[in-house]
């Protein structure tokens, strides 16, 4: 059976009818004993709606799309989560494992469910899932032989509640791992670093930070890797494209996950070098009138956003706003203060960090209807030199039915700027 709140178009409803499905719309069936011996929730499906609770009752399991995935995964996994940089990683470590040539599914929480391709893929070929703490709660037998998770901040705590909670739902990223797989941890941040002692796998660290006895790390500017005794240069930091101090991270946390699949340091180092980044995180739109224009509209927490504005050194307008997902804005405004010359904000919780930044002594706070109006502020307000920045900090559930959207609606806005200011400047489509 299909139930669903979303409205589904009618030939694909016709479609499954003819598969033997028997569709619950609108509303939700009554979960009675007898009837069902299985329940599989959507990420974005909160877990107390009434068939879901009614499961629970009746001792029915209710798991994921993504343990149901595993259940047909004959490839070796490798499953990537965090609150922040998790598209970029998985897409960077999809891009080595091709490269180095392994055929490779790249799916999970990045937009492709596991569960329509799982079942092509053999124990010769490799899987690299971005997974989300949506994903990782209703998890039961779920066992990547690589896990990675890249950092942990308040995100989703309008779901989860509590940090806590929220770290819990993570970690079953690795609980059923054994000594034989591993377990990629950020050694620079203190939530995933304490968590190495609960993981039963082979624990990896990365860090930027600090010289590693084991794992992989910097070095006097050179991307280093010792996970057996022996210390191998991969290369040097200043031939990655992707910027800011994150995304170094991600190409460390990269680097770790294909080195212990096997994969040699030179052709890790090649996709490296050659890796721009993913739509939406931090994407080069286009330069006006010597602005630049940058779509991050993937920055869905504060975390986010602050990592997107400290990659950054010229004055920026800062574009901020939508549905908080029950996150704190106080260490984003410190940061907006110290970056940020002109933040405009949009969405539901716009006076919420309107508040929050005059609090913090952000002089220059502008609040607008839209995002095409915050762009066209934006434009107003920009000089020469300076960047103009959608990292909304935020949701976009709000006006939109995803970042994809919201990102999509800026590009296009922007570039219909860029035409009226007398035409192309510099190429668009790149990623700074």
């Amino acid at each position: 059976m299909l139930t669903d709140k979303q409205n589904i178009a009618a030939e694909k409803l016709a479609a499954m009818e003819d598969a033997g499905v028997k569709i619950c719309l609108p509303g939700y069936p009554l979960i009675k004993p007898g009837d069902y011996f299985l329940v599989v929730v959507s990420p974005g499906v909160p877990l107390d709606i009434p068939p879901v609770v009614q499961a629970k009752n009746l001792n029915i399991p209710v798991v994921s799309e993504l343990e149901l995935a595993y259940w047909y995964a004959l490839a070796p996994m490798i499953a990537i989560t965090g609150t922040n940089g998790k598209t970029t990683t998985t897409t960077l470590v999809g891009e080595i494992c091709k490269n180095a040539g392994l055929n490779t599914l790249v799916a999970g929480n990045i937009g492709l469910p596991l569960i329509t391709k799982i079942e092509n893929y053999t124990a010769r070929d490799v899987v690299v899932a971005e997974v989300s703490s949506f994903q990782l709660e209703t998890t039961v037998f779920f066992q990547p032989q690589v896990a990675v998770i890249l950092n942990i901040s308040p995100d989703h705590l309008d779901r989860h509640k509590t940090l806590t909670d929220y770290t819990a739902a993570k970690i079953k990223i690795f609980e059923n791992q054994k000594a034989s797989d591993f377990t990629i941890l950020n050694f620079d941040d203190p939530y995933t670093q304490n968590l190495a002692v609960y993981s039963p796998g082979t624990v990896i660290f990365f860090s930027r930070r600090r010289i590693l006895e084991k794992g992989v790390y910097t070095q006097n500017d050179w991307i280093i890797s010792n996970l057996s005794g022996k210390i191998e240069p991969v290369l040097p930091v200043k031939e990655i494209q992707l910027p800011g101090a994150h995304n170094l991270e991600n190409v460390l946390a990269a680097t770790a996950s294909a080195l212990v699949l096997g994969i040699e340091p030179l052709k890790v180092a090649k996709t490296l070098r050659l890796f721009k980044g993913v739509a939406h995180r931090l994407e080069f739109v286009a330069e006006i009138n010597g602005v630049r224009y940058i779509n991050d509209s993937k920055g869905t927490n504060p975390e986010a956003s602050i990592r997107a504005l400290e990659a950054f050194t010229a004055p920026i307008i800062l574009l901020a706003g939508g549905k908080n997902k029950g996150n704190s804005f106080t260490a984003l405004a410190q940061k907006i203060k110290e970056k940020v010359r002109v933040l405009i904000t949009l969405g539901e919780c716009a006076g919420e960090l309107e508040k929050e930044a005059k609090q913090a002594g952000v002089a220059k706070v502008v609040r607008t209807q839209d995002l095409r109006q915050a762009v066209l502020s934006a434009c107003q307000l920009a000089q020469p030199g300076e960047v103009v920045l959608l990292s909304p900090a935020c949701a976009s559930w709000d006006m939109f039915c995803d970042y994809v959207e919201r990102g999509n609606l800026f590009r296009k806005t922007v570039l219909e700027l860029q035409m009226e200011v007398g035409g192309w400047r510099l190429e668009v489509g790149g990623w700074i």
